[in-house]
């Protein structure tokens, strides 16, 4: 846990072609003490919460939700993806609140197209990002004028999708105060100064360093076309964690808390039009 603070939790939704009927979500659930980032690659989903807020999330959007005091929400496929089947393919991540805010009012971020940082590299790449703080410093010239993305989380974070094609390679200029982690979703290659191999479904725990280095395996086809990956990074909070289920928080005390209030109805309760 202490390579991968602030983040506590990532769920890679797909990647999977589903056949008509067999799309799924989630039931009814609560949240407390922890922020989720959405971003859908491909498909489409479904959020509504007790709170009110809600919509669609669709092919390039991220959506952020505070679950802080408590919230209760569902997460699906819409009833036309149910019918048709389809792609899908997306990634939430949990971040955690530090002690200070963990009982700061529910809020969610409605769904809004990522504004993000996008150039095409010599090398025949591209990358994508949402922090002021690497598009500002980094060393790509063509990303000159790039939009930082629009997102905002109580705990600084940054989430970079840069696919890599074969042969080519990726310096993208890091934050020294945050972590860094790259997470493989597709292809072969290598990362970090040492250029250690990487692939499908792996995540590298870099150390300190202001620069993270990716590169993709040079033989091309169609299992090794490159490199998709997803680098993440974050300040790190430096608190205890404990969790259970759908809560965070920093001691088993305040866990038992948290199941009490949700059981009193305390994170809110079931729209009545969806009981």
């Amino acid at each position: 846990m202490e390579m991968l603070d602030p983040f506590i939790h990532m769920d890679q939704m797909g990647e999977v072609e589903y056949a008509p009927g067999e799309p799924k979500g989630t039931p009814w659930h609560p949240h407390r003490g922890f922020e989720t980032v959405t971003y859908i690659i491909d498909g489409t989903f479904q959020h509504r919460d007790s709170a009110g807020g809600g919509g669609l999330i669709t092919n390039g959007d991220t959506q952020w939700m505070t679950a802080g005091a408590g919230i209760l929400h569902i997460e699906r496929p819409p009833q036309e993806l149910v019918d048709s089947g389809g792609l899908f393919h997306g990634i939430q991540l949990w971040v955690n609140l530090p002690a200070k805010d963990k009982m700061v009012p529910s809020a969610i971020r409605t769904s809004v197209p990522t504004r993000s940082a996008c150039a095409a590299l010599p090398t025949a790449g591209h990358c994508c990002g949402s922090s002021p703080a690497i598009w500002e410093r980094t060393r790509i010239q063509a990303t000159r004028g790039a939009t930082p993305g629009t997102g905002h989380t109580y705990t600084p974070i940054t989430l970079v999708h840069a696919t890599v094609s074969p042969g080519a390679e990726l310096d993208v200029p890091w934050p020294r105060d945050f972590n860094a982690l790259v997470y493989v979703l597709a292809g072969h290659g290598s990362v970090g100064a040492e250029k250690r191999p990487i692939h499908t479904g792996q995540l590298a725990a870099l150390g300190a360093g202001d620069v993270i280095h990716l590169g993709a395996d040079r033989a091309a086809g169609p299992t090794r076309p490159g490199v998709r990956s997803l680098l993440l990074g974050g300040r790190p909070i430096r608190e205890p964690v404990a969790t259970y289920g759908p809560f965070v928080m920093n001691q088993p005390r305040e866990l038992a808390q948290a199941f009490e209030d949700f059981n009193k109805g305390l994170m809110g309760v079931v729209p009545p039009d969806e009981r």
